[in-house]
Order: structure tokens, then C-alpha cells, then sequence
């Protein structure tokens, strides 16, 4: 087997230390010696690193992506080597000889031959971007859970407030749930359902008589507390939240013209739309094909054939951030009337179930983005009578059918042709 690199160098990564192998040519032709070494995984250790790997010539260092603990070697060593960060699903040893010396071994053996594929590592911009959209997606969770965690205290009060006022923290939920608190220590007494009611603001007003019983509950001082406790978490995650997206705001500037064209897709949102260049890197050349790019998102179809039969076709793990962002414009494209997105969700759900109808629009709305950003073009929609245009002769023999099932006699009468005599 060819050797592409003469002279590399392979990293097991753990927390504390990696360990180094250094493959190079031997004293005889077409023979090579190994050396394992520990490095530590601190700052002033890689850097000694790096300058050892220089001075041995190193063309290539390859390492496994373990966890988090790569970034600080693979951010280091990639000032003045070429780094190259593999899967280690794609590089596994030979059962039964697990060990990190025998992993770094393998993996020289690997890229010294050019069988390692490198996983995509996007540069420093991207990777700023990427950290400040995967935390507001993080604590928009966080947001929601905390919510949620408020909701269920209340109903230990007996507070149906979330029964009648779809977003407790709204501005009528808010105000009810301040005075709420406030009565608690009121000398007068805690305050009337019927006031708390009248705090609702614009079309809540026309649910005061249900707000009068859902707010008639036994809110004492405890629940008073811990209701305290939740708002103000709640408002601290949505301060740093404001602060994310200022952040962000900055962040995008460079890529925006991307973010302009991608709103132009139904279902994508400003937000979706920056989760998406976060995660890609908004450079398409990256990624050969469409097909390329939604199989390294996890949206693509498996294919798994054994003695000539198809098993199970579900999707590879991906990117977990960037599913989550296209599971969002995905419910979004499908409830776009007349648009072609939603014509295919509704013809895939009658034939393989809505989830797995919506991971095909998904798919869709990522080849869409592919070829949008790779032309620099908006998006075109086919219409949500694409099919119908495709195949018309199908389409009215679909229609004829559903009415002869339904006790109708059908005529067709083309307009475009000429009567019978």
C-alpha cells in the first residue's frame, strides 16, 4: 500500500494527556520506526508539542475527535501543521487490542496511508458564532424548563392560571402573578380574584369571568417564595438571553447576506436561519454535494444492504444543534399554505407517518440551502401544484378514483379539445 505522508504524527486524546505517535522513515529504504510519548493536555505542554513536531518534520497529525478534549491541541497545532481531526468511528482498532499506546499506533498507520477522512472544523468566525447560537439555544431550554417548573408549582396552589392565558408570562400573566405575590404580605388581605382578573390586558379581557376561577386558589406565603425564586430566574435567563443577541447580532454581520437569502425559505426564521450558517460555515464549497451536506447533518436516509436486502434505513447521528434548528423550520414549511413544502409533508404523511415525513423536509429545506448558498441565489418555490404539473394524467386519475369511490359516475370533459360530432 502507497504512503502518502512520510512523517506523521497521531494523537490519543484523553482529559489529563495524549498520547504521541511519531511515525518517520527508518535507517533502512521503505522501513519506519514509531515513538510513543506522553504529552499533558496543558497550554505550555502543546505548545512544547508543536515545537517538537516541527523539528521531526511531522506533515500530517492526526487525532481522534474524544469529546471536548481535541479543541486544545487541534486549536494549538493547527498554527503550523496540518491537522486533521477524524471520527473515531471511521479509525477503530481491531477488537481485542484496545489500548491508547495501540490506538495512537493505528491511527500513524492510518494517515501515513491516506486512509482517514477529516471531519469538518470550521474556522475561528464560525466557531465564535457557533459557540454564542448553541448557548442562546441552550438557555432558551433553560427558559422554557424554568417556566414550566413555575406552572407546576402554581397548580400546587390551585392556580389554574395557564388553563385560560396560553403564556403565563405575558403581560397579563406577569402583572396577576406579581399581585399574587404582593398580597401575600398585604395587611388587608390577599387580593380579590375578581382584581387579579381585571389586570388582563387586550383580548385576555374577554376570558375574565374563566380568569376569576382559575385565579381562586390557596396562594400562601411558601408559594409566594418559591414564585419569587422562579421569576427571578426566569428574568436573569432572559437578561443574558438579551445579551446573547446583541452578541450574535454583532457576530453575524459578515454572514448576513447568507442569512438573507436563507429567510426566503418557508419555515426559516431569522434565528433558524443563523443556526444553520453557525453550524455549516456558510461556505458550501465545504461539502461536495447537497447529498454531502444532509448526510453530515443526520438527515439523510441510511443505507444498509446485507445478501441483497435493505435493513434499517434510519438517519445517522448528526448535528444535533442544526436538527434541532431544522425540526423548527420544518413544522414551520409544512404550515406555509400553497407552497411546494407543504404539499410534499402532506403526501409523505399519507404514506410513511409524519415523522418521517417531516425528516424529509428537513432534508429538503438543507438541499435547498446548499444550492442556495452555493449560487448565491433565493429561494424559488415550485408551487404547491408542482406535482399536479409534473403528472397531470395521474392527478386526474387520483381524482377520478376518490369520486368513484364515493358513488359518482365521472365524464371528463377536456376544455382543450374538440367536442365529439
Amino acid at each position: 500500500m502507497d504512503v502518502v505522508h512520510q512523517r506523521v504524527a497521531a494523537l490519543d486524546i484523553s482529559k489529563t494527556d495524549a498520547k504521541v505517535c511519531i511515525r518517520v522513515p527508518g535507517k533502512r529504504k521503505g522501513t519506519f520506526t514509531r515513538e510513543v510519548t506522553t504529552w499533558s493536555a496543558t497550554t505550555n505542554q502543546i505548545l512544547a508539542l508543536r515545537d517538537h513536531l516541527i523539528g521531526a518534520g511531522v506533515s500530517l497529525v492526526v487525532m481522534e475527535a474524544t469529546g471536548v478534549y481535541w479543541k486544545p491541541f487541534y486549536f494549538v497545532l493547527e498554527d503550523g501543521l496540518e491537522v486533521m481531526l477524524v471520527n473515531a468511528r471511521h479509525v477503530k482498532n481491531v477488537p481485542g487490542r484496545k489500548t491508547d499506546v495501540s490506538d495512537a499506533q493505528w491511527l500513524a498507520q492510518l494517515g501515513a496511508h491516506g486512509l482517514v477522512r477529516g471531519s469538518f472544523v470550521p474556522p475561528e468566525p464560525i466557531r465564535q458564532l457557533r459557540d454564542l447560537t448553541r448557548a442562546r439555544t441552550r438557555l432558551t431550554g433553560e427558559r422554557s424548563r424554568e417556566v414550566q417548573r413555575l406552572e407546576k408549582f402554581l397548580e400546587d396552589a390551585g392556580i389554574k392560571l395557564s388553563s385560560v392565558a396560553s403564556d403565563i408570562m405575558g403581560v397579563s400573566g406577569r402583572a396577576m402573578l406579581e399581585a399574587l405575590i404582593s398580597g401575600v404580605d398585604d395587611p388587608t388581605g390577599p387580593p380579590d380574584p375578581t382584581v387579579l382578573a381585571d389586570l388582563a390586558k387586550r383580548r385576555l379581557r374577554s376570558k375574565i369571568p374563566a380568569l376569576v376561577e382559575a385565579l381562586t386558589g390557596r396562594f400562601t406565603e411558601h408559594h409566594a417564595f418559591l414564585v419569587r425564586l422562579h421569576l427571578d430566574q426566569v428574568d436573569r435567563l432572559t437578561a443574558a438571553l438579551d445579551a446573547l443577541a446583541a452578541r450574535i447580532e454583532a457576530h453575524i454581520a459578515p454572514f448576513r447576506p447568507a442569512v438573507e437569502l436563507l429567510i426566503t425559505i418557508p419555515g426559516v426564521d431569522r434565528r433558524v436561519a443563523e443556526v444553520i450558517v453557525a453550524e455549516t460555515g456558510a461556505d458550501m464549497a465545504v461539502f461536495p454535494t447537497a447529498d454531502h451536506l444532509a448526510s453530515w447533518a443526520g438527515v439523510a436516509p441510511g443505507h444498509r444492504e446485507s445478501a441483497g436486502k435493505n435493513k434499517s434505513g434510519k438517519t445517522r447521528p448528526g448535528n444535533s444543534y442544526l436538527k434541532g434548528a431544522l425540526g423548527i423550520a420544518a413544522f414551520g414549511a409544512a404550515g406555509t399554505n400553497e407552497s411546494w413544502l407543504q404539499t410534499r409533508y402532506r403526501r409523505l404523511t399519507a404514506r410513511r407517518g409524519p415523522l418521517r415525513a417531516l425528516v424529509a423536509i428537513e432534508r429538503s429545506i438543507l438541499v435547498a440551502t446548499w444550492h442556495m448558498l452555493t449560487n448565491q441565489v433565493p429561494y424559488t418555490d415550485l408551487g404547491a401544484d408542482y406535482y399536479t404539473r409534473q403528472n397531470p394524467d395521474r392527478a386526474a386519475r387520483r381524482a377520478i378514483g376518490v369520486l368513484e369511490a364515493l358513488g359518482y359516475t365521472v365524464t371528463l370533459d377536456h376544455p382543450d379539445l374538440e367536442p365529439a360530432a
